[in-house]
């Protein structure tokens, strides 16, 4: 029999659609999480062009490190080793953060 199952085949598709909705939805929330966190700082006396297009870089703080974000394209800039250190604390959840407040110096 070399007959396909046209109705299997489109329970999947509607099955994987269903997922890449669902994921979306999860990746948006995350997002919007993560976007509450960025907070913007008083403008600097110096004013610093994207190194990508004709903007200017504003200056942003997000988990406790400095960036520099773009007013045009949107970009973010970022000093050497910020990066790893956002990435790192960020993943950490709640329990690294709140093992970070407790050893904490001051």
């Amino acid at each position: 029999m070399t007959e396909k199952d046209t109705f299997g085949e489109t329970m999947k598709l509607a099955e994987r659609a269903k997922e890449d909705i669902y994921f979306a939805e999860h990746d948006r929330e995350l997002i919007a999480k993560l976007r509450a966190k960025l907070q913007k700082v008083d403008k600097t006396a110096i004013d610093l062009r994207c190194p990508k297009c004709t903007g200017y870089l504003e200056a942003y703080t997000f988990a406790g490190f400095a960036l520099d974000r773009c007013d045009k394209c949107g970009g973010i800039w970022m000093d050497r080793g910020e990066l790893e250190g956002v990435v790192r604390k960020v993943s950490r959840g709640p329990i690294g953060e709140w093992i970070d407040t407790l050893t904490a110096k001051s």
